[in-house]
């Protein structure tokens, strides 16, 4: 009874937090006239700080380095609190409010144009990917650490460590073996990196306070960066017989000479797998947040309408938020899982072995 008390009070924190997190710019916004698609693309994009919370209208922020090489062939190095002061103009770099480079650092031409400077800074979504890659290493090296010094090769795992044996077990034992078959352990590390990866970077993106709360897999350079990862390793380790297929299919002859419909589709095909894996990954993660802010605005946007009808669509509302976020929860593990079995699946696809070989087995 005590553990689920325990249970109840740290889910209702965790989710207390997350909904004032959430919310606080939303609060900050309906001094203005609430635009909800702008609030929700604000929130769940990159920033040059972290924010963490306001008090008494000043924010609380953590400024990060911002390196730009400026038009003048000049690097500079400063911190992000020069911008967002009170002239939020730093040595001619600002944070631009126009549609075309709108929250990305700028500067003007001697035309006035505004252009990108050469950029390099540590935004939000990087310095959380080093802290989420910094969490994974540590834990591999942590279990690592385990099976080095245990005395007897027949002793089990407990605790965080079983856990991890079990995650690591289910991935290799259904989806990288069955998929990839015989060839399976020259892609098992690539495969279960990929999983934890993502399963962490989704698993902190749902944590409302800081090092978590950034959207890192709901970010399309990220999701695009691990698709051309998943495509080099398919198409560089593929077999002889998976580009024999590819440039000469087995299907008759008139669908490859004199026009080559089939090599134009599996070539096609090469470059849609990776592309599924991009969009299928981002669309889902960056879809949760979107509904979670779009359920807490529900709040801001019915207080003029009345005592009542705000009071039940805020509980509607905090209802709501707390039901997806169990289900962002869930999605965490599904995307992380997903990913890494069609990616296994890819992979299996593209070693494929000569028809002989297949009478023989």
């Amino acid at each position: 009874m005590q553990l689920k008390k325990l249970f109840l009070i740290l889910v209702m924190i965790f989710f207390g937090l997350q909904a004032f997190a959430s919310g606080e710019k939303i609060v900050d916004s309906t001094e203005e006239k609430l635009n909800i698609p702008e609030l929700i693309m604000g929130h769940i994009g990159d920033e040059y700080e972290w924010h963490i919370t306001t008090v008494n209208n000043h924010p609380i922020s953590i400024p990060l380095p911002v390196i730009v090489r400026g038009i003048d062939g000049k690097w500079h190095i400063f911190s992000s609190s020069k911008l967002h002061g009170e002239t939020s103009d730093y040595q001619g770099f600002y944070i631009s409010h126009s549609e075309k480079y709108k929250g990305k650092i700028v500067q003007k031409n001697e035309t006035g144009e505004e252009l990108r400077p050469l950029d390099f800074s540590l935004t939000k979504n990087a310095l959380s990917l080093l802290i989420n890659s910094t969490i994974l290493v540590l834990i591999v090296l942590f279990c690592a650490k385990w099976y080095k010094n245990r005395k007897a090769e027949n002793s089990n795992p407990k605790g965080f460590v079983a856990l991890m044996e079990m995650f690591i077990m289910n991935i290799v034992d259904d989806i990288i073996k069955p998929c990839i078959g015989k060839n399976y352990k020259r892609y098992t590390p690539y495969l279960l990196v990929v999983f934890f990866f993502i399963f962490i970077n989704n698993i902190m993106g749902i944590i409302p306070i800081f090092p978590g709360g950034a959207n890192i897999t709901g970010n399309i350079a990220i999701t695009f960066t691990l698709a051309i990862f998943s495509f080099i390793i398919i198409n560089i380790f593929g077999t002889k017989e998976y580009w024999k297929e590819i440039f000469w299919p087995d299907v008759p002859t008139w669908l490859k000479i004199p026009i080559p419909i089939m090599p134009v589709i599996e070539i096609i095909g090469m470059f849609t797998k990776p592309f599924a894996l991009m969009i299928r990954l981002f669309a889902n993660i960056l879809g949760g947040h979107s509904v979670v802010l779009g359920l807490l605005c529900v709040i801001f946007v019915t207080a003029g309408l009345g005592t009542a009808i705000n009071s039940s669509m805020s509980v509607m509302s905090v209802i709501m938020t707390v039901f997806v976020d169990f289900i962002e929860i869930l999605v965490a593990y599904i995307q992380a899982y997903v990913f890494t079995i069609l990616s296994a699946v890819f992979i299996g696809l593209s070693q494929v072995e000569p028809h002989h070989e297949k009478i023989k087995n």
